[in-house]
């Protein structure tokens, strides 16, 4: 009983460990592209996406 135990706990600290660092990955890369748009910013280096050509109908 004891191994059934331990290998469900030791299943739900996976998931969770693994949800953790899913979270601190995306936190991660969102202060990034804040810190890299206030850096453009700040110089004055516009960040223009690309307009995107629509074709004529007939």
């Amino acid at each position: 009983m004891l191994s059934i135990w331990l290998s469900a706990a030791n299943s739900v600290s996976g998931i969770a460990r693994a949800r953790t660092t899913a979270a601190a990955k995306r936190q991660g890369a969102t202060a990034q592209a804040q810190a890299v748009r206030g850096m453009l910013e700040f110089w004055g280096v516009g960040t223009g996406k690309a307009k995107v050509k629509r074709r004529s109908r007939r």
